[in-house]
């Protein structure tokens, strides 16, 4: 009898953990807190998105708004498309808000953070935020340097 009390002891001790893997999993995943929906589409047209993904963060002085809703390609401007899904009760953004790419971290994941402007009109459904920075891209970044090193290194002879 003793035996069968650990055995349902153990079980009951694995499940749970089996329960708080599953929550820290979408905790990491970003797939838990989505939103309940509502809210309404902005879209940003970016030339670079780097790594940003759909599920990113959409921040506004470091507090949450929203989540990257979908990433598209324009074939005429060749630039990246990217709607902003805002939550319903950030209903008084600036119509010329500052959009830019930013990482979480030195190697973390991307987001947009938004910048307000100072209008008196509000971003609404099917607002285009005109106003854009580009991802910085560390590959791009490293390569500059190391051409403008090598220029340096050049002139010196």
């Amino acid at each position: 009898m003793h035996s069968r009390t650990i055995e349902i002891l153990v079980g009951a001790f694995m499940a749970a953990g089996l329960v708080a893997f599953f929550f820290l999993a979408m905790q990491v995943s970003n797939l838990s807190n989505s939103g309940n929906g509502e809210g309404y589409d902005v879209i940003a047209r970016f030339d670079n998105i780097g790594s940003l993904k759909v599920r990113s963060p959409v921040t506004m002085a470091g507090v949450r708004i929203g989540r990257v809703s979908g990433i598209d390609f324009d074939r005429e401007t060749y630039e990246a498309v990217v709607t902003l899904r805002i939550e319903s009760r950030y209903d008084v953004i600036p119509d010329d808000s500052f959009a830019k790419i930013f990482t979480a971290g030195l190697l973390g994941e991307q987001y947009i953070g938004l910048d307000p402007g100072g209008s008196e009109k509000y971003l609404q459904q099917g607002s285009e935020i005109s106003l854009t920075q580009s991802a910085l891209v560390l590959e791009e970044i490293i390569g500059q340097f190391l051409f403008s090193k090598a220029e340096e290194g050049g002139k010196l002879e």
